[in-house]
């Protein structure tokens, strides 16, 4: 097996060798900033969550989550749904756009109760059999290979991965990525590493690692358990080149180079994607160039310039920008 880090020379502790993939995140990962991450070293991005139902009740703005920008890469269609009905209907609509996507993933994970109190999502883990039921409707309407992303069950003192892997296994899942925390710990606190361990150990399929991996010691940390590959989340928001940084041979990450000029990189692919939206949808609502544009900058692009001095003061201006020309203003004005 090939060691995960390597120098130069062949020694470990330089470069990570393992797949890098940017995790799902709701209102952040669309094509504008999966581009942006493709392009700066991710292997692999995924769409924000998609909702099956929303999909079965055919929401418009729904099917905007599903849009792809030319030169992203190897993109992961994500879907969370709570019935075998709905994961079916959004696998067939899914399979008609099939050239966009490497795969189609089910979130078995994400602890917000806006999606649990549907039965989706984290909820899931107290249920393996039925993930199996919905992994094997996925199967059925697609030619994608279906995969899962989840947790390690609901609170430590019920870890339900061992069943849920085999569940996943047992529906052909071709791949399982696991957030190595419980659904009571939500985002924070300790990550489970040597639960994570066993997985991989007992495991038939691929087994990618997620949870706080946000620099060279995390990610080393997780590479040690034996997974296939690392999943970054929260880390890239602000720091898209967080993948090729694991991938260099630096040992600590850099300030980020021109915050500026990533904003401008990110705005021009913001627009680039509204124009897509605008010509396929033409009947629906898509938002305005100004009102798009906005609500993405008061969002996302004041990451960029986070933790230098007068950053703070620059949010609160993000925060009051309208349209386009604002956004253009007060990103030449910017002497962060």
């Amino acid at each position: 097996m090939e060691e995960p880090w390597t120098d130069q020379a062949g020694e470990t502790g330089g470069a990570c060798r393992l797949p890098l993939v940017l995790a799902p995140l709701a209102d952040f990962t669309d094509a504008a900033f999966r581009l942006l991450c493709s392009g700066a070293g991710a292997d692999k991005t995924y769409t924000e969550m998609v909702s099956a139902a929303a999909l079965a009740h055919g929401h418009a703005a729904t099917r905007f989550l599903l849009e792809t920008l030319p030169g992203e890469g190897r993109v992961g269609c994500q879907i969370f749904g709570a019935t075998a009905h709905d994961v079916a209907f959004a696998a067939r609509e899914i399979e008609a756009v099939a050239g966009r996507f490497c795969e189609l993933n089910l979130n078995a994970g994400c602890p917000m109760a806006k999606v649990t109190r549907s039965g989706a999502g984290a909820e899931l883990v107290k249920s393996p059999a039925r993930i199996h039921e919905l992994l094997v409707a996925m199967r059925e309407q697609t030619s994608l290979p279906v995969t899962l992303k989840t947790r390690l069950g609901p609170n430590p003192a019920n870890t339900t991965i061992f069943e849920i892997l085999d569940a996943a296994e047992r529906a052909g899942a071709a791949e399982i990525t696991v957030h190595a925390r419980y659904t009571s710990q939500m985002h924070g606190g300790e990550t489970h590493l040597d639960t994570l361990a066993e997985v991989v150990r007992r495991a038939h399929i691929p087994v990618v690692g997620n949870g706080s991996v946000r620099d060279r010691p995390s990610a080393e940390a997780m590479a040690e358990t034996g997974v296939a590959g690392l999943m970054v989340g929260r880390a890239a928001l602000a720091r898209p080149d967080i993948f090729s940084f694991l991938k260099g041979a630096e040992g600590v990450l850099p300030p980020l180079e021109s915050p500026q000029a990533w904003a401008r990189r990110h705005l021009d692919n913001l627009l680039a994607l509204h124009g897509q939206l605008a010509a396929r949808f033409p009947g629906a609502r898509v938002a305005s160039r100004d009102a798009f544009a906005a609500l993405k900058a008061r969002t996302h692009l004041f990451r960029y310039f986070a933790g230098r001095p007068g950053a703070a003061a620059l949010r609160a201006r993000f925060n009051t920008v309208k349209s386009l020309a604002d956004i253009e203003t007060l990103l030449r004005e910017a002497q962060i």
